[in-house]
């Protein structure tokens, strides 16, 4: 510091929350940055963004097309209380049906 320069802290209750440098010909107000109240705000915002992201992929999941699926007598599938799945537009097939060579099901009447 300059010679001549008195540091006169500001107060509020306990806690510092800036200082005015006095000197012979001006006066500086410097206010002090509270890290842990900082580093508490930011954590808590982290927290809230991290809560309404989850719920929003968890509100945007596509549900299953067809109901529960379950064996029936002799092994064979029952797929019962669910009507018949909407088919799919004419959408590029997904990467892993490319992969594998998987083909849309087609619905014969």
């Amino acid at each position: 510091m300059s010679p001549g320069i008195t540091v006169m802290p500001v107060m509020d209750g306990d806690r510092q929350v800036g200082a005015w440098l006095v000197g012979p010909d001006s006066a500086t107000y410097r206010p002090v940055v509270d890290v842990t109240r900082l580093a508490g705000a930011a954590l808590a915002t982290a927290a809230a963004v991290a809560i309404a992201a989850s719920a929003v992929v968890a509100t945007a999941r596509r549900r299953p097309a067809i109901g529960a699926v379950t064996m029936g007598p002799g092994g064979w599938v029952s797929v019962k209380r669910s009507a018949c799945p909407p088919l799919r537009d004419g959408s590029p097939r997904p990467w892993w049906a490319r992969l594998l060579g998987a083909h849309r099901l087609v619905v014969r009447r």
